[in-house]
């Protein structure tokens, strides 16, 4: 009668001072060790200014590569382990995906046009997410009071074509699309 977890955790967390830090990759310094971490935008924005850090780790071990991601929410985290369930997600293209708060409330409202946008996504990908993911969100209780407001905001064809021209422009499309939320 023993559960089976479906995921084993090596690592929860690593906590440290930051070494370096790009928007795609930190180095934390546990203890004389330099992890080198791909983290999320959303992550660089919460640690960017920080000496300190503690990121919610999740440990990709596969034939040729040993990758560590990291997050600054263990809600993040559980977002992006939900995202590489989908069949055609890796690591990558989840970690670039929108915010939390973006992500549950795209999800939610099925907008799969905005889902598409981010790079690594096509459109029946982008269908898949929501079909696989919105019950999901929904049963976890990760959707966010801001969601609706953020669902027909991303939903306005105005939202989208400012995104598209921001990102022709060579903005990457994660930031472009929080300016755009935010304005």
């Amino acid at each position: 009668n023993c559960k089976l977890q479906t995921r084993r955790i090596m690592i929860e967390y690593i906590k440290g001072d930051i070494a370096e830090i790009t928007p795609a990759m930190a180095v934390i310094d546990c203890n004389g060790v330099g992890y080198g971490i791909n983290i999320s935008l959303n992550t660089y924005s919460a640690i960017q200014n920080q000496t300190r850090t503690k990121l919610y780790i999740y440990e990709a071990i596969r034939e040729d590569a040993y990758v560590l991601y990291g997050f600054s929410t263990k809600q993040e985290r559980e977002l992006f382990l939900l995202l590489i369930s989908v069949s055609g997600i890796g690591g990558n293209t989840a970690r670039s995906a929108l915010s939390p708060s973006e992500l549950c409330g795209v999800i939610s409202s099925g907008n799969d046009k905005l889902l598409k946008t981010v790079k690594g996504i096509g459109l029946k990908t982008a269908q898949r997410i929501i079909v696989d993911l919105k019950d999901k969100i929904a049963s976890s209780g990760m959707e966010t009071v801001n969601s609706e407001m953020f669902a027909s905001a991303a939903n306005s064809e105005i939202h989208d074509e400012a995104v598209a021209a921001l990102t022709m422009l060579g903005f990457a499309q994660a930031a472009s699309q929080k300016v755009v939320a935010a304005i």
